[in-house]
């Protein structure tokens, strides 16, 4: 008798660098996320989380340091 297993779950991908404090713009000073993205964040689909990770949070974070 065979018996099948799921593999396991990816990780969740997340840009948490353990800085968790949020400036006067409402960013997390660490990963540059909303409030609302960090709260979101586990039930975003994988491509959404590439999609900030690529391109929207090294977007602020370069605003950020200018």
């Amino acid at each position: 008798m065979y018996s099948w297993k799921s593999p396991p779950p990816k990780p969740i991908l997340t840009p948490c660098i353990g800085v968790c404090e949020v400036d006067a713009a409402g960013l997390c000073k660490g990963c540059h996320r909303t409030l609302d993205e960090i709260a979101q964040w586990s039930s975003l689909g994988e491509a959404e989380r590439l999609r900030l990770m690529d391109h929207v949070l090294p977007q602020r974070a370069a605003e950020s340091t200018a």
